[in-house]
């Protein structure tokens, strides 16, 4: 059984799909300390130019030790969900797919009120796995009983899920006590991503861009684009 543990960003980039498509339970970490201007609140779509950001405005200001599931939406930025689906159809109307993925987007943005950061990312971090076709089953991190921090919370995670397996992102090994997922039977591995290069509506290629603009540009293929036709983890 093999884990993977991540934060729920926003709109994730393709490393984040490939980590999750060589797991078998893909945990969402919503349960650890938000991080400022980082991934969980914006990603970066292709443009003609390069790139930009689509950013959720949160709230943050005096709200340090937020949780990642205790941030909320800026309700007083009335436009935001407006602002970034007229990017994203900017940008992506005369992609190939745009007419397959661009309407659900759009409700999922502009169909309701969203309150809690956390909770939009998630809706979209599943239907992205849907589009992708991964099969991999998604847990959210809150709702498994579990607490401690660093490597602690993760391994507790791992021994809830009976985890024979943890896989961590390439990073990992600079924070990590693997000495404590040995004592515990549970082996680390670390992720090891090429990032591809494909068609791209504008050129040259810009690697590094939210997972939608390898969807918009390919649909169906894209999973397989994705991990390079990687069907599995090779444990050395």
């Amino acid at each position: 059984m093999i884990v993977g543990i991540h934060q729920p960003e926003h709109l994730p980039w393709l490393g984040f799909f490939h980590k999750m498509y060589l797991s078998d339970v893909f945990v969402l970490l919503d349960n650890v300390q938000y991080r400022k201007n980082y991934f969980q609140n914006r990603n970066r779509i292709r443009t003609s130019t390069g790139s930009c950001w689509i950013t959720v405005p949160v709230l943050t200001e005096g709200r340090s030790s937020q949780l990642i599931n205790e941030v909320q939406i800026n309700q007083n930025d009335r436009k935001w969900q407006q602002r970034i689906w007229r990017s994203i159809e900017q940008n992506y109307s005369r992609a190939p797919f745009f007419a397959e993925y661009g309407l659900p987007l759009k409700e999922i943005y502009c169909g309701q009120v969203w309150y809690r950061l956390v909770d939009l990312n998630i809706e979209l971090i599943k239907r992205l796995t849907e589009w992708l076709g991964s099969k991999t089953e998604l847990v959210v991190a809150s709702t498994l009983g579990v607490a401690g921090t660093s490597t602690d919370l993760l391994l507790a995670i791992c021994q809830r899920l009976n985890a024979t397996v943890y896989l961590s992102g390439r990073f990992g090994a600079d924070y990590l006590d693997e000495s404590k997922f040995r004592s515990a039977g549970i082996r680390v591995v670390y992720q090891h991503f090429t990032h591809p290069e494909y068609r791209q509506v504008y050129k040259p290629f810009v690697p590094q861009m939210s997972v939608i603009d390898l969807l918009m540009n390919h649909g169906r293929e894209s999973l397989k684009i994705l991990t390079g036709g990687q069907d599995s983890l090779a444990l050395e």
